[in-house]
């Protein structure tokens, strides 16, 4: 493995996310949301995620920011990254197969939604978070610059630190004791730790 090819795993990759996530969102535009919490903040949260794990490291692949903030490469790490990622896209992929319907990029509510209990959602309540935080160790281990490596833990860090709660009580608001016991018996994004 190399510099170059750590890139292109990386932009590669990025794009695979985009594949999977493309047929859900045209199925999310045409599913009615019944309640919603998308307002600024939620906005603000969503554009520091995208700096960090695309704006960033895209500019970085393209130009290196001619090696300023640069680390030493590491041919093993970047494996490590590429593997990291490939079970990224896999549990991104499941996330979405298992939301189904109910999947949105923001905080909704859709009509007829239901909350989701069984696939990787049986051992965790927020599987799509821990597939984001996986992208985001996949970057610094692919990318070997202090920058654009590490934006992707600090950009989604944020929007899971200013959101998951946020997201939760809209759940409890929703479904009520349904939620409070699927809480009780998962965790949020480890299964078994935390």
């Amino acid at each position: 493995m190399t510099p170059i090819i750590a890139k292109a795993v990386w932009a590669i990759c990025a794009v695979a996310w985009y594949i999977i996530r493309y047929p859900h969102e045209r199925r999310a535009r045409k599913t009615a949301v019944s309640r919603s919490s998308r307002d600024g903040r939620e906005l603000v949260l969503l554009s520091i995620s995208l700096t960090g794990l695309g704006i960033v490291p895209v500019a970085y692949v393209a130009t290196g920011f001619d090696g300023f903030a640069d680390y030493p490469f590491s041919p093993m790490r970047a494996w490590l990254g590429t593997a990291v990622f490939g079970l990224a896209l896999y549990l991104f992929h499941r996330t979405h197969r298992d939301l189904g319907r109910n999947w949105s990029v923001s905080l909704e509510v859709r009509d007829q939604h239901r909350l989701i209990t069984e696939g990787v959602y049986r051992m965790v309540r927020h599987p799509m978070y821990t597939a984001f935080f996986l992208w985001a160790v996949a970057q610094a281990l692919l990318l070997p610059n202090w920058i654009a490596g590490l934006s992707g833990l600090v950009g989604f860090g944020t929007l899971f630190l200013f959101r998951v709660f946020r997201e939760e009580r809209l759940m409890l608001e929703t479904f009520g004791e349904e939620y409070r016991a699927y809480s009780a018996r998962t965790k949020r994004l480890l299964p078994w730790i935390f």
